[in-house]
C-alpha cells in the first residue's frame, strides 16, 4: 500500500498546528524570580543554564536590598530578589507580588552551608502560598558530602512535592538536568519553546526533544495495525522539525519538512530498515515496528541538529546523507 499521500497531507495539517503552536508562544512573556543568599551561586547558576553571562543577576552580599528585574531576552526577564539576610521590610509586598507572577521560582540552597535554614524555610512557606511553580536548587553539590541524604531531606521538609535539584555551577554537574526542569515547567504554560530559542545553549535541549519524540514515535509504531501509525508518527516528526527550526534560528519550510518526512517513513531507509530488524528477529512484529519508527525519528533529529550545528543547508540529499550515519550508529 502507497501511504505517501496521507503523510503528505498529514504533514500539511501536522506542519499549520506546529507552527500556530510556536507564534503564539513567541509573543508571551517569561518572568523565573531567583530567590537565595549572595553565596547560592544564582548568577553562575543562571549563566550556565542559558550558556552565556546575564548582567546583573546576582550581586555581592549587601548589594540587592529591592527587588530588581533584569532583561535578558526581549520576552525574558530574571527578577533577581533580595538574598534572604538582606530583605528589607518595606520591599515585602513588592516582592511577594513578583513571586505571584512569576512563571518558575527558583529557589536555591547552598549545599555547602546551613541547607535550609529556619530563615530559608520563612521565606519557603512564604512563596508557596502564592506560587506554586517552584524549582529548588541544591547548589555547591561539588563542596558537599551526603547529596542524596540532602536531597531528601529538603524533599521531606518542602512537603515532598516540589522537584530539588542538585547541581554544581561551578563544575556544571547536572545543569543539563536543571534547563530540562524549567522547560518542563514552562512547556505547561505553553512557553518552553521561547525559552529554548532565546537561550544561547541549544545542543542539551535538541538532543532532549530528539530522544522524546523518538520514544513517542516507538510508542506509536508499536501499533499491530498496519499503517495506523502513519499519521502520528508524521505529526510527532514535523513538530520535531519545526521545533528544531525555531531553536537554532533557521526556519523551515512546509514543503521542505514533508520532503523529510516523507523520504523519512516511506524512502527506502526505513524499508531496508524495517527488513533488517525482521529478518534478524523473525515474527518480531510490532517491536520491530516501534523499533524504525523510533530509530528513524531519532536519526532523523540528529541529522537535522548536525546540519543547523554545521552550518550545513537542509536540503534532502545532505539530511539522507547524515540521517543514514545516524541510522547505521542507532542500529548498529
Amino acid at each position: 500500500m502507497n501511504y505517501e499521500e496521507d503523510i503528505k497531507k498529514a504533514a500539511d495539517e501536522a506542519y499549520e498546528r506546529a507552527m500556530d503552536e510556536i507564534n503564539s508562544q513567541l509573543d508571551k512573556e517569561i518572568l523565573i524570580a531567583l530567590i537565595g543568599d549572595v553565596n547560592a551561586g544564582k548568577s553562575s547558576t543562571i549563566n550556565r543554564i542559558v550558556g552565556e553571562e546575564v548582567a546583573g543577576v546576582g550581586a555581592e552580599p549587601g548589594e540587592t536590598t529591592e527587588v530588581k528585574p533584569y532583561k535578558y531576552k526581549e520576552n525574558i526577564w530574571f527578577i533577581d530578589t533580595p538574598g534572604l539576610n538582606d530583605v528589607k521590610t518595606d520591599n515585602s509586598e513588592v516582592t511577594l507580588n513578583y513571586y505571584k507572577k512569576a512563571d518558575i521560582v527558583l529557589f536555591f540552597l547552598n549545599a555547602a552551608g546551613t541547607v535550609f535554614s529556619e530563615v530559608e524555610k520563612k521565606s519557603f512557606e512564604k512563596i508557596q502560598s502564592v506560587n506554586k511553580n517552584i524549582l529548588i536548587v541544591l547548589n555547591k553539590i561539588d563542596a558537599a558530602d551526603e547529596i542524596d541524604r540532602l536531597v531528601e531531606r529538603v524533599r521531606i521538609e518542602t512537603g515532598g512535592t516540589y522537584e530539588v535539584s542538585p547541581i554544581s555551577s561551578r563544575t556544571g554537574e547536572n545543569i543539563d538536568k536543571l534547563r530540562n526542569s524549567i522547560l518542563e515547567i514552562l512547556k505547561k504554560k505553553n512557553k518552553d519553546i521561547l525559552f529554548a530559542k532565546s537561550i544561547k545553549e541549544k545542543s542539551a535541549t535538541a538532543n532532549a526533544w530528539i530522544i522524546g519524540a523518538s520514544v513517542s514515535a516507538g510508542a506509536v509504531g508499536a501499533s499491530p495495525i498496519p499503517g495506523s501509525d502513519i499519521v502520528p508518527i508524521t505529526g510527532i516528526q514535523i513538530g520535531l522539525l519545526t521545533k528544531l527550526a525555531v531553536l537554532y534560528n533557521k526556519p523551515i519550510t512546509k514543503e521542505a519538512a514533508k520532503e523529510l518526512v516523507v523520504a523519512t517513513i516511506v524512502g527506502n531507509i526505513g524499508k531496508s530498515l524495517f527488513r533488517q530488524i525482521v529478518k534478524v528477529f523473525p515474527g518480531a512484529g510490532s517491536v520491530a515496528g516501534a523499533t524504525v519508527a523510533g530509530t528513524t525519528t531519532l536519526a532523523l533529529g540528529y541529522a537535522v541538529k548536525y546540519a543547523y550545528e554545521n552550518n550545513i543547508d537542509i536540503s534532502a540529499e545532505n539530511i539522507n546523507k547524515l540521517y543514514k550515519m545516524y541510522r547505521d550508529q542507532a542500529v548498529s
